[in-house]
């Protein structure tokens, strides 16, 4: 069983729209991921403009891979390090926690990431 940075059962990031790196709504770990996506955070719509200019668009649906595109508001996993970039640009993200795998804690003490907790 997966745990989040609180030490408690794995919650739901997102269903709609479906997010993780196995699109199954969960921000899980797994070492075949190199992105980390571990982060279940809350996009802005300037997180959204800024990670589109990094080359980054998770704004243009794709229905390719079943992707609608992302709205300021909508939860997603995103990337560990994007997650510290765009803090670090001016683009702090709130953070759901209870969703946030406990592999953050690799990076960042829990003190910390409560600061972003919605």
């Amino acid at each position: 069983m997966a745990k989040n940075v609180l030490g408690t059962e794995l919650q739901a990031c997102s269903f709609n729209p479906k997010t993780g790196v196995f699109r199954d709504g969960y921000c899980s770990y797994t070492k075949q991921d190199p992105g980390l996506h571990i982060v279940a955070a809350q996009v802005t719509q300037g997180f959204l403009e800024w990670n589109k200019a990094r080359g980054n668009d998770l704004i243009t649906p794709k229905p390719e891979w079943q992707f609608i595109g992302l709205q300021a508001g909508d939860w997603w996993c995103i990337c560990m390090g994007v997650w510290l970039r765009s803090r670090e640009a001016g683009h702090p993200l709130k953070l759901k926690l209870e969703a946030c795998h406990e592999k953050m804690l690799d990076y960042l003490d829990l003190e910390e990431l409560k600061a972003f907790a919605v």
